[in-house]
């Protein structure tokens, strides 16, 4: 096979499977209906990849490397904490409304498989925070924001950006909206988030 062909057919192995593990996770996909949906046989989908564990962690690889080295970016630039929390909650509330299987595709990987992160963790584009802690540290010695950890601070901008998009069904029925109004509401959060992380830590 050359390797425009062999570069194309994986590419269309790993968006039938995504499909596939989006609707029937990993212990509910099966090998045969991967093959089935990408237009190919199973002793092809064999050939490319040896077995499930292996397609599913490929795709896996693929979804978060579109998403940590954009975040990474951020985290590691010249910009204020403040810039920071707006960069990072804008980009990506408008990443995951273009991919919104990926909040649920990671959590349901990370609590099926753990050490799995690990793998990734080895990846040069995975979000380091090392920056970023020195920067907070930096801010509240000079009582620029209230005293936080950068950790904590970290964890509640993941938490307020993903909460809504893993649980969109219950904040649909909670909000009693429907998907025009959904991605209405998630358009605001852009802002919405980042000024109310921004406030809840200014020192003044």
């Amino acid at each position: 096979m050359s390797k425009a062909k062999d570069k194309n057919k994986e590419e269309q192995i790993l968006n039938a499977a995504k499909t596939i593990f989006q609707s029937k996770g990993m212990s509910g996909a099966r090998m045969q209906e991967i093959a089935d949906k990408a237009g190919i046989n199973k002793a092809m989908l064999h050939y490319y990849y040896r077995s499930k564990q292996l397609l599913f962690e490929a795709v896996f690889k693929n979804a978060f490397s579109l998403l940590a080295p954009q975040l990474n970016a951020i985290l590691n630039d010249d910009s204020s904490i403040e810039e920071k929390i707006k960069n990072f909650t804008s980009n990506y509330i408008t990443f995951i409304i273009k991919h919104p299987y990926l909040p649920n595709f990671i959590i349901q990987e990370l609590n099926r498989n753990p050490e799995f992160i690990l793998k990734l963790k080895e990846d040069k584009g995975f979000p380091n925070l090392d920056k970023f802690k020195i920067q907070v540290d930096e801010d509240v010695k000079k009582g620029f924001i209230k005293p936080i950890s950068a950790e904590q601070l970290f964890i509640n901008i993941l938490a307020l950006n993903i909460f809504p998009f893993v649980a969109k069904p219950l904040i649909m029925a909670f909000t009693n909206t429907d998907d025009k109004n959904y991605k209405e509401l998630m358009e605001d959060r852009k802002t919405e988030v980042a000024n109310f992380i921004i406030n809840s830590i200014k020192s003044t």
